[in-house]
């Protein structure tokens, strides 16, 4: 279990203080910061939101949305609609998550957003056919202006970069779900799985791993 050892204390010493792990959810439209950041007094401006969207049928999970306010108030939520887990005749609930992100990616997921005008531009490839990696969309909201872009793949470095930031997050998250089931229901596994996780954490593969510290760190 060394690897186990390593990857938990690679995790621990990069973390930032975070909300607990949140339990599953079945609400179909859980809270939004962008609509709680909305309710602020009169007068007062608006907080920045950033949200990232991805649909893609045939991944897991299907959809999912980060959003993320510039005081680092975030949501992550998952879903899965047309999948149906082993055993049961319902789809997955819709997954809820609330933490806060680590400064460094606030601050660098708000840099990118000004470097590409806020999303306010065209920003897919469309120069010839590229492989379906799900559709993106990014948002950005605040009392001035309200923009989004949708793409599936881009050459943009900074769109690259932004992406591959969100999608390194759901990848912490999905991965700490399943290190909650097999905790419970295949203990056996845990050891390949963290293993796996440290190989895509050294190919930087998962993103704000401080997230999942108190499933790691129980473990």
């Amino acid at each position: 279990m060394k690897q186990l050892i390593l990857l938990v204390s690679l995790f621990t010493v990069c973390a930032a203080p975070a909300r607990s792990w949140s339990q599953p959810q079945s609400q179909s439209q859980p809270q939004n910061v962008a609509a709680a950041q909305e309710q602020s007094a009169p007068g007062v401006p608006v907080t920045p939101v950033i949200t990232f969207d991805l649909n893609w049928e045939a991944a897991t999970p299907q959809n999912y949305t980060i959003t993320m306010d510039a005081n680092g108030k975030a949501q992550y939520v998952s879903r899965s609609p047309t999948r149906t887990p082993e055993g049961s005749t319902e789809p997955d609930p819709d997954y809820l998550l609330e933490f806060t992100m680590s400064a460094a990616s606030r601050d660098r997921i708000l840099q990118l957003a000004k470097e590409l005008n806020y999303f306010n531009g065209n920003f897919d490839f469309t120069q010839h056919k590229v492989a379906n990696t799900g559709r993106k969309t990014l948002t950005y909201a605040d009392s001035a202006r309200s923009f989004h872009t949708t793409f599936n793949w881009s050459e943009n470095k900074a769109i690259e970069q932004i992406t591959k930031i969100f999608q390194g997050i759901s990848n912490t998250i999905e991965h700490g779900r399943k290190l909650q089931f097999m905790r419970r229901f295949d203990k056996l596994g845990l050891a390949a799985e963290l293993k796996a996780m440290e190989t895509m954490s050294k190919a930087d593969y998962l993103a704000e791993v401080q997230i999942i510290a108190p499933i790691l760190q129980s473990i």
